[in-house]
């Protein structure tokens, strides 16, 4: 009877031990994009849904913006890996925060499933650079579109940029892919 209670205690003191050794961040913290790669057909059917929600209640004058983000000389596959998950984390960051700003009822609802996606999303690209490049500096054609893109966020109107961000949604969940892939994308 004695040993019976032994050996939960054991395994008790055992996993106590190995835990403080091997801390649980430690363990969670695993860079893995794949699921990225190949969007499930929900998720893009409820970022459809909302795009075209929002180009029905947008008002015109929301189109007109002084700067293009999503207009850039360059493509997302000519950037190194860590640069391209710089970038999305960055166009999931303006996309987020437009996402969360005060709407109509219908349409706060209609975001709210390519909201949480697109957090989830961004959560995990910073999980990976905080373990694969935490100390990584971004090339030139990144820094500069991090430039404009923290100018823009001065200079332009609120309705700009969530247009911006959210009719240009699309490139954003292609650049996404692009990032998951960790090789040359397309």
């Amino acid at each position: 009877m004695l040993h019976l209670g032994f050996i939960p205690l054991l395994a008790l003191v055992l996993g106590a031990s190995l835990g403080a050794a091997f801390p649980q961040d430690a363990l969670k913290k695993s860079c893995s994009l794949s699921k990225y790669q190949f969007l499930e057909p929900q998720e893009l059917k409820a970022v459809q849904k909302m795009k075209e929600q929002f180009e029905d209640i947008m008002l015109p004058s929301d189109r007109k913006c002084n700067t293009r983000l999503f207009h850039r000389k360059w493509s997302t596959p000519e950037l190194s890996v860590p640069d391209r998950v710089m970038l999305v984390e960055a166009e999931l960051d303006l996309t987020t925060a437009m996402l969360v700003l005060p709407a109509a009822p219908s349409f706060a609802e209609t975001r709210q499933r390519p909201l949480a996606f697109l957090t989830q999303a961004r959560e995990d690209l910073r999980g990976c650079m905080a373990t694969e490049a935490p100390s990584h500096q971004p090339s030139g054609k990144l820094r500069h579109w991090l430039q404009k893109l923290q100018t823009a966020k001065k200079t332009e109107t609120t309705g700009c940029l969530e247009a911006s961000a959210i009719l240009h949604l699309f490139q954003v969940l292609n650049d996404l892919r692009c990032a998951a892939l960790r090789e040359q994308c397309t």
